[in-house]
């Protein structure tokens, strides 16, 4: 039993799954904060890649990660009082967010930071090692995941749809590539804990998904 009384649903899941939209819709309907968890990762990518310091550079990283101000507000990404919403939504930064998250010394750095969206009257988080490793005492732990085809078709449509260039082919290997790298590094890999409730959206609504993890909540509640 968790010695803190704010209630944390933790949804982990691979990349392009859905899970961040879940994840704030149950967060809306529930009025808990949210943590997009991934985001942390991308704006790391991003300000490295600001200061020209490579994402195989795990040491000077750790570093950045600690001196960054990040503050979300109102579905925007903020960097030091800069607004970066879209610059971290790219592809390129979806990759290096999988890069920079290899590296112990960055998901040090992050911990606190997440555990401090840990607030009243309860949080929705999201990303690959919520329920794992941040928090382990969350009230409910959601594994969602899809087939990598339909997690390419998905992130497919949706740049298509906000006008931008698009490859399926490159997608689905992007993510057949970082599906292996977040399952086999070495700090935090990502797994379905055994506390964890599988929810396979392959042939689910992102609504049927919400309702899901409502439902599951509302059971333990």
């Amino acid at each position: 039993m968790s010695a803190n009384p704010i209630p944390v649903i933790a949804i982990d899941g691979p990349s392009a799954s859905g899970k961040g939209t879940v994840a704030q819709l149950v967060a809306e309907k529930l009025g808990f904060h949210y943590l997009d968890s991934g985001a942390l990762y991308r704006i790391v990518a991003f300000a490295a890649q600001q200061n020209n310091i490579a994402w195989s550079h795990a040491e000077a990283l750790g570093k950045l990660a600690e001196s960054l101000q990040i503050r979300f507000k109102e579905g925007e990404i903020y960097l030091n009082n800069a607004l970066i919403t879209e610059a971290v939504r790219s592809e390129e930064m979806s990759r290096g967010a999988s890069e920079v998250a290899v590296h112990p010394q960055v998901r040090d750095a992050l911990f606190a930071l997440q555990q401090s969206f840990r607030q009243s009257p309860g949080l929705v988080a999201d990303g690959r090692d919520m329920a794992s490793v941040v928090f382990t005492d969350a009230k409910l732990k959601i594994f969602l995941t899809a087939s990598v085809e339909v997690r390419a078709e998905r992130r497919y449509k949706q740049l298509i749809g906000k006008g931008l260039a698009a490859d399926y082919a490159q997608i689905l290997r992007d993510l057949q590539q970082r599906d292996l790298r977040d399952s086999q590094r070495s700090a935090a890999p990502l797994i379905q804990t055994p506390d964890a409730v599988l929810l396979d959206t392959t042939h689910r609504t992102i609504d049927q998904a919400v309702e899901f993890v409502l439902a599951a909540y509302k059971n333990i509640s």
